[in-house]
């Protein structure tokens, strides 16, 4: 969602400059992705949204779910998140603070997408080609669908490179269809 990303933007920059001036950009790491996956459920996200529980009970509630150690500001992010009612925001900003990370190390996320499971060796192949290509030192995010038929999706911030059977089959389709 183009607005959930919008919204999430300023928040993730804040949170990475002040992460990364107090050197705790890893620990915040860590706990974005695990208030993102917590956010993601959707009882949560109900619970999130109930007008009988107080802010600060759902405060407590969304804090009360988290197993790992928190960054000792984290209750403030927490509570401004909830007092702005941007819970669902937290996939998003978790996102876009990797992506800032990632951008600081000189590292990108390369989400691959293969028709079958890919070995260690396999995936390590296909980086060195990538990272090439990229300019960047990537990391990797497998994912097997069997609807691509054979061959890989490659995603790399807003560029894509589909060598899938599936997308192969869809631009011969386009080019018979055109004539």
């Amino acid at each position: 969602m183009a607005e959930l990303s919008t919204i999430a933007r300023p928040y993730a920059e804040a949170l990475y400059a002040a992460a990364r001036d107090k050197n705790t950009v890893v620990q915040w790491s860590t706990a974005l992705n695990e208030l993102a996956q917590i956010s993601s459920n959707e009882d949560v996200r109900e619970v999130m949204t109930d007008p009988r529980l107080s802010k600060a009970q759902r405060k407590d509630l969304l804090l009360g779910l988290v197993k790992s150690a928190l960054p000792a500001e984290a209750s403030n992010f927490v509570d401004l998140l909830v007092e702005n009612d941007r819970v669902i925001t937290l996939p998003e900003i978790a996102e876009q603070f990797e992506d800032l990370k990632n951008r600081h190390e000189g590292s990108a996320i390369a989400k691959i997408v293969s028709a079958f499971e890919l070995s260690d060796a396999q995936v390590q192949e296909l980086l060195v080609g990538l990272e090439k290509k990229f300019g960047v030192k990537l990391k990797p995010e497998v994912t097997v669908d069997n609807s691509i038929i054979g061959g890989v999706r490659v995603t790399v911030g807003d560029q894509v490179l589909d060598t899938s059977v599936q997308a192969q089959l869809t631009r011969l389709r386009d080019t018979l269809a055109a004539q």
